[in-house]
């Protein structure tokens, strides 16, 4: 952390008075860091370990705020020290969310979905937690849902042996179904990870996404992820349709787009999760 703490000096060309660690997830160590004149959230990581997270991480934040839709949090500067890469940002006071706030959040992230792009994807890849996630361009939802996000975690899955050849077979018919489920639509600009510890609600009700692993998608796959854990409300739904309405079956397929997210918990988390992926697979069988 010295070499991180020496490298914010020289750049910010401002002495740190103090740091303190704050709660940051699971994969980097995070801190409020005070200087004479501002406070700052930095997080810090492995850079070995997770080559390029940081660079993904500003990219899709950078491409949020250039949508002048919803609010992300400035970036400040990304960096490397020592052994070390960071990611500095400034500092969110913030405060729980209130009905008027979720229906913001509702309404501004009905607004980014609007933002479109020629195909599903993007031209890099970047993370979903902590593991790559592929992000090769296709002209459908359904080419990019399979070959993108479900065969990777898959084959790791295989690896791990936390997936057997019958899971994989299962999810073989998936792949000839899936077209046949939903409605294509134009590709969405979606946070790609939208649970709710991934966004924030500032001091004076200002709605931010945070941590994206965003991608041109199918919007349905941010909502279903807001179901997963909750932490939404109805208000934030009910704004949403009133801003962007979904096509009325949207709740069925709720489990399908949050296969991907299972499987993600799968290979990071282990066996735990199978039992709630498989039901899940299966309800589209």
């Amino acid at each position: 952390m010295e070499a991180v703490l020496k490298a914010i000096e020289q750049q910010l060309n401002e002495f740190v008075q103090g740091y303190q660690p704050v709660s940051g997830g699971d994969i980097n160590r995070a801190y409020r860091i005070d200087t004479v004149s501002m406070t700052y959230f930095v997080k810090v990581n492995n850079k070995n370990k997770f080559r390029g997270m940081f660079d993904a991480e500003a990219k899709g934040l950078n491409l949020i705020a250039s949508t002048n839709t919803i609010a992300v949090p400035q970036i400040v500067m990304q960096g490397d020290a020592g052994d070390d890469s960071y990611l500095l940002l400034e500092w969110l006071d913030t405060k729980s969310a209130a009905a008027v706030d979720m229906r913001e959040l509702g309404r501004q992230l009905a607004d980014m979905h609007r933002v479109s792009a020629e195909y599903f994807g993007l031209p890099y890849n970047n993370y979903m937690g902590s593991l790559t996630q592929s992000n090769r361009q296709h002209s459908t939802w359904t080419e990019f849902f399979v070959n993108e996000r479900l065969m990777p975690m898959i084959s790791m899955a295989r690896g791990k042996k936390l997936l057997d050849a019958g899971d994989v077979a299962l999810f073989g018919r998936l792949y000839n179904r899936l077209a046949a489920l939903f409605d294509e639509e134009p590709p969405s600009l979606i946070h790609g990870d939208l649970w709710g510890g991934n966004y924030l609600i500032g001091s004076r009700g200002k709605p931010y996404l945070i941590d994206p692993a965003v991608s041109y998608g199918h919007r349905e796959f941010d909502i279903a992820m807001t179901t997963l854990f909750s932490g939404f409300g109805n208000e934030f739904y009910d704004a949403y349709q009133d801003a962007f309405p979904l096509t009325k079956d949207w709740r069925q397929r709720l489990n399908l787009w949050n296969i991907y997210p299972l499987l993600v918990h799968l290979d990071l988390f282990g066996v735990t999760y199978k039992q709630q992926l498989i039901s899940s697979l299966k309800g589209y069988l």
